[in-house]
This record gives structure tokens, sequence and C-alpha cells, in this order.
């Protein structure tokens, strides 16, 4: 059994059918990547695993345990974390208190130290408010804020996006730390050799369906696959 099995996933925006029968699975400590254009599906595909989007029919198994009808508090305590692509962190409370925030209701909470270990850069600003942060800050407190509460597996929406490439470094070793320790990602990014960089196998998705599935190696062979469907 993998540890994330989703099946026959077909989600909606009012009448607007936007995923269409998707079937994935991420196995533990995998780093699976979800690739496609804008306007694919990528981020509804993330949403409608964590509930915060409610597939109207398909099934969502973590560790065996089905989560498709759930809302997304419960999903989160069964074990999975979303960081959005807009982050959502709080902008008046400082680096700490976000974090110790995050984690009051988890089970098996990360101590600071671990997550300070992890992202160095936050034990420097901990006492900074977060409408005080970089981007690149912002975004690492978005994934701090997610790891506290020790996830089976953690969704990332696009992590990179608008970052300097000086912090996407950062935050992709940050990343590759993660899934060496073990911790199972799913990822969602435009930035293809970020992506390729991380994953071991990868999903692609086009106007709503997986049209795609295999190692990121064998992606990375296939020049013409990927003009077909990312354009690159």
């Amino acid at each position: 059994m993998s540890l994330l099995e989703v099946s026959g996933l077909n989600s909606y925006y009012g009448d607007s059918h936007i995923l269409f029968d998707v079937e994935m699975r991420v196995e533990k400590n995998e780093v699976v990547a979800l690739l496609g254009r804008n306007g694919a599906g990528k981020s509804t595909t993330l949403k409608s695993l964590m509930g915060v989007v409610t597939p109207r029919t398909g099934s969502v198994k973590l560790d065996g345990v089905e989560l498709a009808s759930r809302k997304a508090h419960s999903i989160a305590r069964q074990g999975m974390q979303l960081v959005h692509e807009n982050r959502r962190i709080f902008g008046s409370l400082n680096v700490e208190e976000n974090i110790i925030l995050a984690g009051l209701t988890a089970p098996n909470r990360w101590p600071l130290e671990r997550i300070y270990t992890m992202f160095p850069r936050l034990k420097e600003r901990r006492t900074s408010r977060g409408t005080d942060l970089s981007g690149g800050e912002q975004q690492m407190l978005a994934i701090a804020r997610a790891l506290v509460r020790d996830p089976k597996i953690i969704l990332l929406d696009e992590p990179f996006e608008g970052l300097a490439p000086v912090i996407v470094h950062d935050l992709v070793r940050a990343c590759r730390d993660l899934a060496q320790a073990g911790q199972t990602i799913v990822l969602v990014e435009q930035n293809l050799a970020a992506t390729l960089a991380l994953a071991s196998r990868v999903y692609i998705i086009n106007n709503g369906h997986i049209v795609h599935e295999g190692s990121a190696a064998e992606l990375k062979a296939q020049p013409g696959l990927l003009q077909q469907y990312l354009g690159v």
C-alpha cells in the first residue's frame, strides 16, 4: 500500500469541471512532482487532496485512511500539510510565534531547534514580524509552519515562485535535506530545473487529466514530452 493513494478524483469550481478522474500514488519517503502549464489543474489537485476544495467524486487515502470527504483541519490531523502558494503566514506575529502557533495542536510537534537547524535564517529572524520578512524568508516560514506538525506528507504549491535564484538554491537544499531525512513531499512548481533536481518521480497534468507518469530521469530524456505539455 502506498502512503498516498488517489483514484477517480473529480473536482469542480461551481459548474466548471476542473479535475477528471485523477489517479496518483506517492510512496513513503518519496518526492513526487506534479507538472503542467498554468491552469492545468496542479494547484486544484493539491487543494483537493487537502480538502480546501471538496472533490465531487473519488478517493484520497493517506496511510489507508479515506480523506476525500473530510474538512481540511481533519485532514491535517491525519498527517497532511499544504503550503499554499500565497504562504498564509500571520504578518502581525513574529517568526517564532508563527511556528509555535502552528504546532499547538500537533501530537508530535518538532522542537524549535530542529526547525532552526533546517532554516538557520529563521533563527536569525525569530523576533521579526511576518510582514517584515523577505519573500524567501516568508516561504521558509510557511514551510516551517507545516513541518513543525511532523506531517506524514507535505504538499508544496509553487514554493520557488518569484524568488531570487540564490533563495531558490537555499530552499532546494532545504527540501533535499528534508527528502534525505525521509520526508514525503508532493511538489507543484514551474521551475523545471529545481523540480527535477528534487523529484524522483513526476506526473504531468494537462487540462485536468493526468497525461504522463514516470521517473524524473525518463522525463529529462524526453524533450518532446516536455515541449508538448510544458512548452519548454
